[in-house]
């Protein structure tokens, strides 16, 4: 008896496990069949057996929605003994049009759902307070000329707490689009309803003429909503995917104006300032650092040109790399440049520096304008060359005469003093064979040359170009007793030119060269007076 109930206990579990039927039932509803232009439905589609992912084909509703792809789930229960399969579909639409549309019938394996009628109003017809999301958007200006930047603000309201999400961009043609700063967030209460505000700016500039087309940005997410399954035994919420759209805009396009000159620029504003050393003393080899600031409001960085200083050619200048910038300040954008210049006097004197001028047009005023730096006047001095010794100047030799006294006395008194002359000279040729001693140099002459060459020799094992520079002025000034700048040092040969040029380029610029400071060092002793002077004495005195 026992085991007879066995046996139909296991028969009944067998026959439990295998479903009693295939697909009899397929079900479709939407949240909400009344929307607003840019709002999204949510489609849910049930079906009575386990199926495969793929088995719905929802290709009919592309002619009126646009879709994201379904989510699908699966799900298996079983109540006495009775086992039900179920499949479910879950896709967000976007109607593409108002008025009446339809979600049409859908079928799996000859059973269809009940077709399910929308209605789509004109945007904003419906109250915000009774919306879980949407967005808006608005243009800073509704016309614009080619590579002007226009702020573009979109807002997204959210009414319901967001558990995933993302903002995207507006489609534009022939324009770049680019996202200005970080998202605010804030909150804003709207006909009693808090709302959760996440603001956005991007700018579009326009790369031709003409109508532009702006598809509104877009929101994909999902959102918390009171769960609706009557089965829920524990979760009280549910996650539902949400999206909206702002409205599509259009904005105007102006060419640029035939009567402008220069390179194009257009802004609301534009500034250049500097940081200038006031009140130095400017010296010839002493680096001058000079920046500029050049700002405009509401352009893009990358459309602020280069700036030219134009200075005189005894000025050499090494620029660094332009630094650009956007910034958002009360949703007005800012893009600066910043040019730093290194300007190397090499020549004494008074030099004028041009003005630096930037064309721009204005589009409130609708003409031309230009940003300036006025020129700017500056005295370079001699460069200070310090332990210079003084250069010796020798006395004039003077003449002597005789007065004319009676002719006989005269040539008697003459006769004397020739003999008398000639007797020392002979007296003293005899004493100073005797008593020959070396000529002795100067010793603080000779230290010096040593302590120049010595601190040109540090400075090169130091590797440091700007101390090299500064060695070479001291060395050679003190070799041909006389101020010698860079440019006078660069025309003693062509190794010397070559060494100030790199060593220059080194000190004063961002760009790295390779210097060889033995070179250097050989190149300055070669050209050292004292060498060349041994070199000839000693051809001359091979000869009789």
């Amino acid at each position: 008896m026992v085991k007879r109930l066995l046996h139909l206990i296991l028969l009944l579990g067998l026959i439990a496990a295998f479903p009693a039927s295939a697909l009899t039932s397929l079900q479709a509803s939407v949240d909400n069949n009344t929307v607003s232009e840019g709002e999204s439905i949510v489609l849910t589609v049930t079906a009575d057996d386990s199926l495969d992912t793929q088995a719905l084909n929802t290709q009919a509703l592309s002619a009126d929605f646009t879709m994201q792809r379904p989510r699908t789930s699966h799900s298996t229960r079983m109540v006495n003994f009775n086992t039900t399969k179920e499949t479910q579909w879950q896709m967000l639409l976007l109607p593409k049009r108002q008025g009446h549309l339809m979600i049409p019938a859908l079928t799996i394996d000859g059973v269809s759902s009940a077709p399910i009628k929308i209605t789509v109003k004109p945007r904003g017809s419906a109250p915000k307070q009774t919306k879980n999301v949407y967005m808006e958007a608005h243009l800073s200006s509704q016309k614009a000329y080619v590579d002007q930047l226009v702020n573009y603000q979109v807002k997204l309201f959210l009414g319901a707490e967001l558990q995933r999400g993302v903002i995207n961009e507006p489609v534009v043609a022939n324009a770049q689009v680019k996202q200005l700063g970080e998202d605010k967030d804030s909150t804003q209460i709207i006909n009693g309803r808090r709302f959760r505000v996440i603001e956005r700016n991007y700018a579009i500039i326009a790369d031709k003429p003409g109508k532009l087309s702006i598809q509104g940005a877009s929101f994909n997410g999902d959102i918390v909503v009171q769960s609706q399954r009557s089965n829920s035994l524990f979760g009280f919420t549910d996650s539902r995917p949400i999206q909206t759209q702002a409205r599509n805009v259009e904005l105007t396009i102006q060419p640029k104006p035939a009567s402008y000159h220069g390179q194009w620029l257009v802004a609301d504003l534009v500034l250049l300032n500097e940081d200038w050393p006031e009140h130095a003393d400017y010296q010839v080899g002493t680096p001058i650092t000079r920046t500029i600031t050049l700002t405009a409001v509401n352009t893009d960085e990358s459309r602020l040109p280069d700036l030219d200083l134009n200075l005189p050619t005894s000025l050499k200048s090494y620029p660094e790399k332009p630094q650009r910038q956007n910034t958002v300040r009360d949703n007005k954008t800012l893009a600066t440049l910043t040019q730093t210049t290194a300007i190397i006097p090499t020549k004494p004197g008074t030099y004028t520096l041009p003005a630096v001028e930037v064309p721009w047009w204005n589009p409130h005023l609708n003409k031309q304008q230009i940003a300036t730096l006025p020129e700017k006047v500056i005295t370079v001095k001699a460069a200070e060359q310090a332990d210079i010794p003084a250069q010796q100047t020798s006395l004039p030799a003077t003449e002597t005469s005789t007065p004319a006294y009676w002719m006989w006395a005269a040539f008697i008194f003459a006769t004397l003093w020739f003999i008398t002359t000639i007797a020392l000279i002979i007296l003293w040729r005899k004493y100073t064979q005797n008593h020959s001693s070396p000529v002795i140099k100067s010793p603080t002459s000779h230290q010096d040359s040593v302590n120049k060459k010595l601190s040109l020799k540090q400075a090169c094992q130091r590797q440091n170009p700007s101390e090299v520079l500064l060695s070479l002025q001291q060395h050679f000034s003190h070799v041909f007793q006389q101020p010698m700048t860079l440019d006078k040092i660069s025309a003693l040969s062509k190794e010397m030119a070559n060494a100030v040029t790199t060593l220059q380029r080194s000190a004063f610029s961002k760009t790295t060269a390779s210097i060889d400071y033995d070179k250097i060092l050989q190149a300055a002793d070669r050209l050292n007076p004292d060498k060349k002077k041994k070199k000839a004495s000693s051809l001359t005195n091979l000869n009789p």
